[in-house]
C-alpha cells in the first residue's frame, strides 16, 4: 500500500513539473513543432497477463484525446538485447502531441486520473520522458515533392 501511495505521489509530481516546465517554455516564446511524451512502466507483478491488461487499459483510457497526433502501446521487446537497450520496464507508451497545451489537457483529464488511480497499484516504478521534437518525415516530404 505505501508502495502504491509512493508511485501515485510521484505520477502527481511529475504530471505539475510537466506542467510548469511547458508553461515557463510558453512564457519564453518557444513553441516546438510538436512534443513527444514517452511513458515506461515497470509492474510489480511483470506476467503477460498483467502486462496486457495495462496496455489495454492505456488504449481505453488514453488514445483519444484532443492534440493527440501519434499513440502507441506495447510490451518490452524481448528480442532486444543489444547493449544499449534498457530492459527494467514492461509496457511502453509512446505519445506525439500537437504542442504543450495538448499535453497538459491530456494530464489534467479525468480519463487520465481515472487510469492513474486504476492502475498505480500494479506500479513498480514509472519513468516519464519529454521531449520537443520536429516531424522530419513530413519535412522530407514537402521537399520531396518539391
Amino acid at each position: 500500500m505505501k508502495n502504491s501511495i509512493a508511485v501515485f505521489a510521484a505520477l502527481i509530481v511529475v504530471v505539475g513539473l510537466s506542467y510548469a516546465w511547458g508553461a515557463n517554455a510558453a512564457d519564453k516564446g518557444a513553441s516546438p513543432s510538436l512534443l513527444s511524451h514517452n511513458v515506461y512502466f515497470a509492474l510489480k507483478e511483470p506476467t503477460p497477463e498483467n502486462r496486457q491488461k495495462l496496455i489495454d487499459s492505456c488504449k481505453k483510457h488514453l488514445s483519444q484525446h484532443a492534440g493527440l497526433i501519434y499513440f502507441a502501446t506495447g510490451a518490452r521487446c524481448e528480442e532486444a538485447k543489444g547493449g544499449l537497450n534498457v530492459s527494467d520496464f514492461d509496457v511502453a507508451l509512446i505519445m506525439v502531441f500537437s504542442d504543450h497545451e495538448a499535453l497538459h489537457t491530456y494530464a489534467a483529464s479525468a480519463a487520465h486520473q481515472k487510469f492513474i488511480a486504476e492502475n498505480a497499484a500494479t506500479f513498480k516504478g514509472v519513468r516519464v520522458f519529454d521531449a520537443d521534437v520536429e516531424n522530419v518525415a513530413a519535412t522530407a516530404e514537402k521537399s520531396a515533392s518539391k
